[in-house]
């Protein structure tokens, strides 16, 4: 990754949190036992950290997904959504040098367990528990389409 100027971070982060933000607005699948819900937010954190490092990925993240949280009609989740998705964007962000799948894997499994706790701790152990296939899955597809997204742009970026 080449060394940016300031001004540069800020645009790129504004842009990397707006694509978070669609990314999660676009498709929404409620779940009702945490009025809570599925998205492809995550691919957009993920690809945001792989291509730009933890500032932009914990910033996009953090920030993006709250927005889409309080736009969307779920301000009760925007608070743990800001620290759950900021986490997982720094922690993308910080482990993709070494490898990231491993860091894609880290990330997911943080979201998974960070709306686990929140669920559990907010609505119980069954609502938390309904929710789990629902976030692995969301985590696994965001994998996946992050991957896809930063091997086809990853070489220009690069070169820029």
């Amino acid at each position: 990754m080449m060394v940016r100027s300031k001004s540069t971070e800020i645009a790129i982060m504004g842009i990397m949190t707006a694509l978070v933000c669609v990314g999660t607005l676009l498709i929404k699948i409620p779940i009702p036992q945490t009025k809570g819900y599925i998205n492809i937010g995550d691919s957009m954190i993920f690809f945001s950290a792989l291509c730009f490092g933890f500032r932009v990925g914990g910033f996009a993240g953090g920030i993006g997904s709250a927005l889409a949280d309080l736009i969307g009609g779920y301000p009760n989740w925007a608070p743990f959504t800001l620290i759950i998705k900021g986490i997982e964007g720094i922690l993308v962000g910080k482990l993709a040098k070494r490898n990231k799948i491993f860091a894609l894997a880290v990330g997911g499994s943080e979201m998974i367990l960070g709306y686990f706790l929140v669920e559990l701790f907010v609505y119980g152990y069954g609502a938390a528990i309904a929710e789990l296939p629902g976030n692995i899955f969301q985590a696994v597809f965001g994998m996946i389409l992050a991957l896809l997204l930063y091997k086809a742009v990853g070489k220009i970026l690069k070169n820029e």
